[in-house]
């Protein structure tokens, strides 16, 4: 019998939409002991491909009413193992989607065949050490209620590995980002369903991409990795354009200005540069209309591009003027510092600085691209890298403890430009990609981004925006410590994660504390009047990004001034 060719596969066909057509009403099965990163990991592969999450565990403890815990003390482990086959069973009907089984889901033989009928099992596998770090962080695990908890482990693994060996594809679940480990299921999955798909290298040597799916075509690519300013002449004659201006600061044009012009004009664009002096001074009133001039002198027109070459500074700067430029052009963001890749580059917010505060003036205005090479972070100084820095730890601190557990052990990493960087970067753009989608214009979640930047920002105003006494990235560490010592104060945060945070930044050579800031940080009046000028103030009531915990922030409107300033003061007396 001749067996028919698989169909052609669409050429550069997006890794997601391939999948999905691969999976077809199948499901992906996540399998593996406790603290391999099922949920965690399964969350945000359901998320990248667009497919329903299920946890199996939270399924049959939300049907019995009752914890795994409370199950397997009433009815018995056997008892439990039924039931989970019979959940397992109707949810793989409902498919296509992820789902996370428990640990010893996949020991039983009619629930392996049951996951086989339905759906792709994958194995993540994880070493002893990194499991019984994950697994010491919940006290509620029914199997390591022992005196040996790791021996216990120990055990489990002996007998479950052989087991969990047969599912059909093996991934690491390294001391990496969960996100990176989600990288690698994808690329694993991709291989097994599509065998046939073109690949020209190893996809983990390819630039990552996070995509930003904003409606009404607005949606856009951020690509990480080294080499990619190379690229950017392909990328502005792919979006159509015939001129691009571009536009950075004095420093950045001596390193890259040239070789992104040249990559420019090989494409086929006619293209100019404008610099603007380095540091926050430039996003004024009078830098903003020197670039407006030079773009309109360049005769950039609004099928063109404005390319925004630099840190946060020139991001914001160029970005405003793209947005006012003949009521707007379309503008690359290609950020070159550390703070600029992981977040002001990404998410459309634009704008220049008043004498009133910062950020002031400006508009949402989204980038059609950003090309995040990670190599031009080598020329930074230690001191930017730091700044950077803080903006890296604030997406742990918000909504993410693992990424901030990730941070703790892998932060010299970030530093020194081993792999840790790209998937740093990653990681905090699919984070920010996803708050940007969901509150494009921050009418809620997306004021999530400003932890610790109302305190931040209000030490920038006193400081004059002079980058020799501090930069943004300084103001925010500060601002992510207030703000926990803050919370902590009010009963919300438990004061050993305060002081988990605090450590943490201090230890990344980032100051914590309002001595810390050069010429003095002002009096306790000082720095309220500066937070009343900040954005999320409602009919004068000041609004803060609170926590209850590392990865537990919150809105906080309405807090009373008069706590406030009592905190600063003891804060200042130190």
């Amino acid at each position: 019998m001749t067996v028919p060719e698989p169909p052609a596969l669409p050429p550069g066909e997006p890794i997601e939409a391939r999948l999905r057509r691969g999976l077809g009403a199948r499901s992906i099965v996540l399998v593996g002991l406790m603290g391999a990163g099922k949920s965690t990991v399964g969350r945000r592969l359901a998320s990248r491909l667009g497919l329903m999450f299920k946890d199996a565990d939270h399924e049959i403890e939300a049907a019995a009413k009752l914890t795994i815990a409370d199950i397997f003390a009433i009815y018995g482990e056997a008892s439990f193992r039924e039931g989970e086959e019979r959940v397992i069973a109707r949810l793989l009907r409902e498919g296509p989607m992820v789902l996370a089984t428990g640990g010893g889901a996949f020991m039983r033989e009619a629930t392996r065949a049951r996951i086989a009928e339905g759906g792709i099992s994958v194995w993540l596998k994880a070493d002893l050490e990194v499991l019984m770090r994950r697994v010491r962080k919940r006290a509620t695990r029914p199997l390591l209620q022992t005196e040996d908890p790791e021996a216990t482990m120990r055990a489990l693994m002996e007998v479950r590995h052989p087991v969990y060996a047969g599912a059909d594809l093996t991934v690491l679940s390294r001391d990496v980002s969960h996100d990176r480990v989600m990288q690698d299921v994808m690329e694993a999955l991709d291989l097994h369903v599509n065998p046939s798909a073109p690949r020209s290298s190893p996809a983990m040597s390819q630039p990552l991409r996070v995509s930003v799916p904003l409606n009404q075509g607005r949606d856009y690519d951020i690509r990480i990795g080294r080499g990619l300013l190379d690229e950017i002449g392909i990328e502005a004659r792919d979006l159509g354009a015939r001129a691009a201006g571009i536009v950075t600061d004095e420093t950045v044009a001596g390193l890259y200005g040239e070789r992104v012009k040249a990559s420019l004009e090989a494409a086929g664009l006619r293209c100019g540069l404008i610099t603007v002096p380095p540091g926050e001074a430039s996003k004024s009133y009078s830098e903003f209309a020197r670039v407006c001039d030079g773009l309109l002198s360049q005769k950039i027109e609004r099928g063109d591009l404005v390319v925004a070459l630099g840190g946060g500074v020139v991001g914001d700067l160029a970005g405003f003027a793209a947005a006012s430029l003949r009521r707007g052009v379309r503008f690359i963001q290609a950020p070159t510092t550390l703070l600029a890749q992981v977040d002001s580059s990404v998410g459309g917010k634009t704008g220049i600085n008043s004498s009133l505060g910062k950020n002031l003036i400006g508009a949402f205005h989204q980038p059609r691209l950003v090309l995040a090479d990670t190599a031009t972070l080598d020329t930074l100084s230690e001191r930017e890298m730091r700044a950077g820095y803080a903006e890296v730890a604030k997406y742990g601190l918000i909504g993410d403890a693992d990424f901030f557990e990730w941070c703790e052990a892998n932060w010299s990493g970030i530093f020194s430009g081993g792999p840790e960087r790209d998937e740093a970067v990653a990681a905090c753009c699919r984070a920010k990609a996803g708050v940007v989608v969901r509150d494009e214009r921050e009418d809620g979640e997306r004021a999530l981004l400003n932890l610790g930047h109302t305190f931040g920002h209000a030490l920038e105003r006193l400081t004059a925006y002079d980058s020799a006494r501090l930069v943004h990235g300084e103001g925010v560490a500060i601002g992510l410590a207030l703000a926990f010592r803050f919370s902590a104060r009010l009963g919300l945060c438990p004061g050993q994660d305060a002081g988990r945070v605090a450590n943490h930044l201090a230890l990344a050579g980032l100051p914590t504390r309002l001595q810390q800031v050069p010429g003095g940080a002002g009096d306790a009046h000082a720095l309220l009047d500066a937070m009343a000028q900040d954005k999320k103030v409602r009919d004068g009531r000041l609004t803060f990004i609170l926590a209850r915990g590392i990865g537990q922030s919150f809105i906080a409107p309405d807090i009373d001034g008069g706590e406030v300033r009592a905190f600063l003061e003891d804060e200042l007396r130190g």
